[in-house]
């Protein structure tokens, strides 16, 4: 049996057991930060593999409504009645999260940050060629003629945990030996950041169980909050690596990001001088988030 087809019958049974109603015409929406042409088409293999179970459409960048929109009217030519929009995002606790619940009118409130999201995706799609729209509004709900709903990002998942288990042993030489640290790009608000360590705390705990390593933790680099807090937060992961070397055991690296193209660059120049192996790739790619995806949208 080939690993599509199991995630067929995965989708199948995890239906049958969470939502035995689910609707035949039920579309997903997948919401991507996009980067670089390497990152998105990881994205486009992921969104190939949902695509075989049900129909899917991807709308890249920060709480873009032109984007979205555009991935929603895709949805509605391909005949859905129903679309589930799935952050595939690190955590639901962030700025881009609440702005695009608002814009998907699933959150009452825009928060402040919505203004520079919609200038942001408003620059680009000048610089594109493809601004066709001058008068197109970026910062009100969008209206669909589908009911949309949207599940949380990958949060504490036991998918991601498995993962970044999988990670680590990829890399590990003596579990007896080695303290793995799993480390997030993390927000800027202090509110959040407590939220996104809850979640990989929880993640962590998934972990212990199934492993022989000394020890497992997790903290974030906060790479745009202020200067001082991203400056205590390098301190905290070099301490964290340090402590690990002093006492006779090495540090494995493993980053929760969805794709490498930056963020794990800036995580070795924190800990430039200091001993330590970083697991060879994020999240992306694995077939399991294709479950993910898919368990997501049974749930709703």
């Amino acid at each position: 049996m080939s690993k599509r087809t199991r995630t067929g019958l995965l989708f199948a049974l995890v239906c049958a057991l969470l939502a035995p109603g689910l609707v035949e015409a039920q579309g997903i929406l997948l919401l991507a930060h996009g980067g670089r042409d390497d990152w998105n088409r990881e994205v486009l293999e992921l969104v190939a593999q949902v695509d075989s179970t049900l129909p899917v459409e991807v709308a890249f960048g920060m709480a873009n409504k032109r984007t979205i929109r555009d991935a929603v009217n895709r949805l509605a030519e391909r005949d859905v009645t129903e679309i589930i929009a799935v952050p595939l995002f690190v955590s639901s606790h962030s700025s881009v999260m609440r702005a695009t619940e608002f814009l998907l009118g699933s959150r009452a409130d825009a928060p402040p940050q919505l203004e520079a999201f919609a200038r942001m995706g408003a620059r680009r799609r000048a610089a594109s060629g493809a601004d066709d729209d001058p008068g197109f509004d970026w910062t009100t709900p969008l209206e669909a003629t589908v009911p949309i709903s949207v599940t949380t990002a990958l949060d504490s998942h036991t998918l991601v945990a498995e993962i970044l288990l999988s990670r680590a042993v990829d890399v590990s030489r003596t579990p007896e030996e080695e303290v793995v640290v799993v480390v997030a790009h993390g927000p800027g608000s202090e509110e959040d950041n407590d939220l996104w360590l809850e979640n990989m705390n929880v993640l962590v705990e998934r972990m212990r169980p199934r492993t022989r390593f000394s020890r497992i933790e997790c903290l974030t680099v906060r790479d745009d909050a202020a200067d001082p807090v991203r400056e205590q937060a390098t301190t905290e992961l070099r301490a964290v690596v340090e402590g690990a070397v002093e006492e006779g055991k090495s540090a494995l690296i493993v980053p929760l990001l969805l794709s490498y193209g930056g963020i794990e660059a800036g995580i070795r120049r924190r800990l430039e001088g200091l001993p330590y192996r970083m697991a060879d790739q994020a999240l992306l790619p694995d077939e399991r988030l294709s479950e993910w995806v898919l368990m997501q949208a049974a749930a709703r």
